[in-house]
């Protein structure tokens, strides 16, 4: 089954301005396009769409993610530097983790004393 920009735009909450961009910039090398040159997207470029979101949220820059697509379509010469890239992004999600329970705890702290002070006020 084959989806218009519209439609992945629709399914996957990215304008289809951001979609446009990610083709130009070489992220959707898949995308089939039609004989009148509307493009055609698969669910299997669905899934790059998702993975390339979740790189870009936990901090990969576009040129990182165009360099593990360009990597993944070299085939699987490329499997240890593919690795190595998932690692490091391994470590920086894991540092983010860190950083927001570090800042959680710090809210969850600040809940409990106004919601303490809430209740001194209404009782």
């Amino acid at each position: 089954m084959y989806y218009s920009i519209g439609q992945v735009a629709a399914k996957t909450g990215l304008t289809v301005h951001t979609l446009r961009y990610y083709e130009k910039e070489g992220l959707l090398p898949f995308v089939r396009k039609s004989s009148s040159g509307l493009r055609m997207f698969s669910d299997n470029d669905l899934g790059w769409l998702s993975m390339i979101e979740c790189l870009k949220e936990t901090g990969m820059p576009l040129k990182g993610i165009k360099q593990y697509i360009d990597w993944f379509r070299e085939g699987d010469s490329t499997l240890p530097q593919r690795l190595e890239m998932f690692k490091q992004q391994e470590v920086k999600v894991l540092a983010q983790i860190a950083l927001f329970e570090k800042y959680l705890q710090k809210i969850r702290y600040k809940v409990n004393l106004y919601e303490e002070a809430v209740k001194k006020i209404h009782s």
